[in-house]
């Protein structure tokens, strides 16, 4: 396959990026997207020993596990986050859905709160600082209990599976048309708001974790379900209903409490 590559290069946050144009050829068509990117800057490296000129130099892009776990591959290709397939990662997106001859643009997430490092390298620990704020349960729970000793129904244990499917790649915020974690947020609320372990801090792991992805910058809500749609490991967006729900019920117990202490007062 012989390819056109329009990729956005950027040498670091501060200096102004750039669409530039490369030709590759001899591309197997049954390699992956990031080993199609391996080969383009292996030709790079071999026909630009000394190149001055930073668009000549390899271009960086975020991978680590190369099969769809880690959700460190985040590229928007041709228009999409991870390309066109669905269901998949980008490490997980195969050169076989292009045709020979094809145009390709690869861009970065685009996002306030996820801001340009250098090339398609992005800053997603954003993602990190909202998990920090409280996605966890920190309830002493003392030894390891036998898996049948808290009885959790099956609808629930699984809904709490899907949820936890969510591998935080930002590919609902770059789909979200005002660069909502909405999808991610909820994901990680959901998986331990249906548990038993996770209820005990249920109202201020919920409202903790909104505030701070409101405090990031990331957008509201945009009810378009771009980022369902998006999603490698198709995380529903009943998840969110579920959210909004948890921080209703939150903010309405922490009310009437206020008020109790008042009146006690």
């Amino acid at each position: 396959m012989d390819l056109t590559l329009k990729i956005w290069r950027q040498k670091n946050a501060k200096t102004k990026g750039k669409f530039v144009t490369y030709q590759i050829s001899g591309i197997s068509p049954d390699c992956s997207f990031l080993e199609m990117l391996d080969q383009l800057n292996e030709k790079l490296i071999s026909e630009n020993t000394d190149a001055v000129d930073y668009t000549k130099c390899p271009a960086s892009f975020d991978h680590d596990c190369r099969e769809g776990i880690c959700g460190m591959c985040g590229l928007f290709i041709n228009g999409r986050p991870h390309g066109p397939d669905s269901g998949i990662t980008t490490c997980q997106l195969h050169m076989r859905k292009f045709k020979d001859g094809d145009t390709i643009v690869i861009e970065p997430w685009r996002s306030k709160a996820f801001p340009i490092i250098k090339d398609l390298l992005v800053d997603r620990s954003a993602f990190d600082k909202i998990i920090q704020a409280g996605g966890y349960v920190s309830v002493n729970t003392g030894g390891v209990p036998d898996a049948n000793a808290i009885p959790i129904s099956k609808r629930n244990s699984e809904l709490a599976m899907d949820a936890a499917a969510c591998i935080g790649c930002g590919a609902c915020v770059a789909a979200c048309a005002n660069a909502s974690a909405m999808l991610f947020v909820s994901a990680k609320v959901s998986q331990l708001a249906l548990l038993p372990q996770g209820k005990v801090e249920s109202k201020e792991r919920v409202q903790k974790m909104v505030k701070e992805m409101d405090k990031l910058g990331f957008g509201n809500c945009s009810n378009t379900y771009a980022c369902e749609a998006e999603c490698p490991k198709l995380v529903n967006r009943s998840n969110i209903a579920r959210m909004n729900r948890e921080f209703m019920f939150a903010k309405l117990c922490y009310e009437k409490e206020a008020q109790r202490a008042a009146g006690g007062a």
